[in-house]
């Protein structure tokens, strides 16, 4: 493999947080931005409330990103648990806040909202940002190399990714993965169905291996055997493992750049040491 530096002019990078609701975790989320744009991402989204509990959060954390961090912060916005008015009163909020993106997903049902809103999947939402909205913001969607977890087959979850595109979708981030030949496989696949809109993989660094295990189980992502009994065989020594996997991840990220991948978005968990680990092993 050929060697790959990370520069500015090779690699464009960006970031997801979550909204903060305690103070500490406010400064968690402080310390970690500052420590993370020195990379100059290319924006930094922000995911859909705290827990899919609230909408206030992430309007708070897209200005805080944007006014105190100098972020192009990007809201996640989700079709469920809103109706149309409150859904348009909220693209117009973060078009006042001067947000130019927004990342659109159906998400779910927020807890203590009783029904699902007035739109169902996430092509009704690229539907109603693009009408609604034409000339405000570029719209990602989320797409998945290794299958949705809710969908019927492979085939049906690359249908469904098409639909959001023919809505208006105008690029992707996916499901983080530990296996670059699913993110090859699915970009060929929906390249032969037309769809030509940027596919931006999405990292998931590893600090806590218990913890990535149960969300990945959650979400369909597939950690590698050999990888997966590797750190269990360091067993309690946190910072062997935090560096296999950093090794690991990054290995996984110059294979994606190597390969045509042009950015890289990672779901840092408001954490800066898992990414900067990555990002300095590219350098």
């Amino acid at each position: 493999m050929r060697p790959f530096f990370f520069t500015e002019a090779t690699m464009k990078i960006s970031y997801e947080f979550f909204p903060p609701k305690t103070d500490e975790q406010r400064a968690q989320l402080d310390r970690s931005a500052a420590a993370l744009k020195v990379h100059k991402p290319e924006f930094a989204s922000v995911t859909f409330g705290a827990g899919g509990s609230t909408l206030s959060y992430t309007g708070e954390t897209v200005q805080a990103l944007s006014q105190n961090h100098g972020f192009n912060a990007v809201p996640h916005l989700s079709c469920m648990g809103g109706t149309r008015n409150e859904i348009r009163a909220l693209l117009a909020e973060y078009k006042a806040q001067g947000c130019n993106r927004v990342i659109a997903l159906r998400g779910d049902l927020p807890s203590g909202m009783a029904r699902a809103g007035d739109l169902h999947f996430a092509s009704e939402l690229v539907a109603f940002i693009h009408n609604e909205f034409p000339q405000d913001f570029d719209i990602t969607v989320a797409c998945y190399p290794e299958m949705h977890p809710q969908a019927e087959n492979a085939l049906d979850d690359i249908s469904r990714f098409a639909e959001k595109v023919r809505m208006g979708a105008n690029s992707a981030i996916t499901q983080y993965f530990y296996n670059a030949d699913a993110y090859f496989r699915f970009v060929d696949d929906v390249r032969k169905q037309g769809i030509d809109i940027p596919i931006i993989p999405g990292i998931m660094p590893i600090s806590n291996f218990s913890q990535i295990r149960r969300f990945s189980q959650m979400c369909g992502a597939e950690i590698p055997r050999w990888m997966a009994q590797r750190m269990l065989a360091y067993a309690d020594d946190n910072e062997a493992v935090r560096d296999f996997a950093a090794d690991c991840v990054a290995d996984m990220c110059r294979r994606l750049l190597d390969g045509g991948a042009e950015e890289l978005h990672f779901y840092t968990l408001n954490l800066a040491k898992p990414t900067n680990a990555v990002l300095s092993r590219l350098a």
